[in-house]
């Protein structure tokens, strides 16, 4: 009887540590099977859903800004020297809480999305000075509280390094020097992977977190050595994931293709890298139709790996409705670009403008390569940052407007 007793204890701890293990809330996470995707219950999961751009790598763009502060870096330098830097760091700060809040993950969901891209740079997970910030610990706070107001909201949420040290595109889009320094520095890749390796050991078991996009829209395509570049993107992605899986056996990986998250075939050949392996493309500005979709399908056809079009839009309200109709025809997940915007209707919701910004628009966009240049450029000092101070209110997610028309055509409900 003892003996019995003693049996049934252990068989009910041994059940206990099944549930509570990470292995054993497996269940919770989203996993590819296939060409497709599933939830724990072995249910087909739809990627559809929204980039949360610019709040965690500034771009000039949707600032409105020309190319002369059109990368994070850039913008910061521009800020400074308008403003001071003592000001500019705090409007960063304000920046990150203001921009986007647990008020727009909860709207996000209510649509019907299933999914957020969290786009972010590297220096956010690092003690590198970044959006007014200088700790590491400080941006996994950051991250950590839009994670949890995902899970509440029943959002799923793709962690996308937008951002590499020393840059994996060459151009605004990474915050680089001009080039991807990245695939010819051993000592970037060591901090590029040691971040991921921060990621997984603090989320392994966060089934919220749908999965890891390790790398943004690497090289692009202005480089005579591109082909030489583009042999060392696999790799570098496949000695990611073993660091990855040191630590976390849960979450997918994702790879994108090379030139700007377009090409695959002759970059990528090992499609069993890894079990839990999906392929991200990216297109804009080009016909809203299956033909535009070929060769991603063809390469998913190919490889028997999901693929995911991580962004697309820019376009308007027709064009984005075809075109989100043709990637729900071929079976290709989606998170358009991006969520919020200054005062436009190609978004889900739009920032009003403020009275003053042109006066930083002009000053980013003017002559700022000498310094007698900044002084006889820089615009009124208040003026500037009463401009500022109006965006950091009209971002908040209660002065922003709607965009019915544009939710409604990524098959959403306003």
């Amino acid at each position: 009887m003892k003996q019995t007793i003693l049996y049934s204890v252990a068989a009910a701890l041994l059940a206990l540590m099944c549930c509570c293990s990470p292995a054993g809330r497996n269940r919770d996470f989203i996993r590819v099977e296939g060409t497709g995707l599933v939830d724990g219950e072995g249910n087909r999961f739809e990627i559809r859903g929204t980039n949360l751009g610019h709040w965690l790598n500034p771009e000039g763009y949707i600032f409105k800004f020309g190319n002369r502060a059109n990368s994070a870096h850039f913008i910061d330098e521009a800020l400074c020297q308008a403003v001071g830097e003592e000001f500019t760091d705090s409007f960063w700060r304000r920046f990150v809480e203001n921009y986007i809040t647990e008020e727009d993950i909860r709207y996000i969901a209510s649509t019907g999305a299933t999914t957020v891209r969290l786009p972010f740079h590297y220096k956010l997970l690092t003690d590198e000075p970044y959006l007014g910030m200088t700790s590491a610990e400080e941006g996994f706070r950051i991250i950590d509280r839009v994670v949890g107001w995902c899970r509440k909201a029943g959002l799923r949420i793709i962690l996308d390094m937008h951002d590499c040290p020393d840059g994996q595109t060459g151009d605004n889009i990474d915050d680089s020097y001009g080039y991807p320094w990245l695939f010819e520095s051993e000592e970037a890749q060591v901090k590029y992977m040691d971040i991921w390796c921060r990621i997984a050991r603090r989320y392994a078991d966060e089934p919220a977190i749908l999965g890891y996009d390790l790398m943004n829209e690497p090289i692009a395509h202005y480089f005579e050595n591109r082909d030489s570049l583009n042999r060392c993107l696999e790799p570098l992605l496949k000695r990611t994931t073993e660091a990855i899986r040191r630590y976390d056996r849960n979450h997918i990986v994702i790879y994108a293709g090379a030139q700007w998250n377009t090409r695959f075939e002759g970059v990528y050949t090992d499609f069993d890298a890894d079990s839990n392996l999906i392929y991200s493309c990216h297109i804009y500005k080009c016909p809203p139709t299956a033909g535009s979709l070929a060769g991603f399908v063809r390469f998913r056809d190919i490889s028997k790996r999901p693929m995911y079009m991580g962004e697309t839009g820019e376009n308007t309200d027709e064009w984005v409705a075809d075109f989100r109709k043709a990637l729900d025809d071929a079976g290709i997940g989606w998170t358009f670009w991006t969520y919020k915007r200054l005062d436009t209707t190609r978004s889900f919701v739009s920032v009003p403008l403020p009275a003053e910004w042109q006066t930083l628009v002009d000053f980013t966009g003017a002559d700022r390569t000498t310094y007698a240049a900044i002084r006889e450029n820089r615009p009124d000092m208040a003026v500037a940052r009463q401009a500022m101070e109006e965006y950091l209110e009209n971002c908040r997610f209660e002065n922003c407007t709607k965009n019915a028309g544009y939710i409604s055509a990524l098959g959403l409900n306003p």
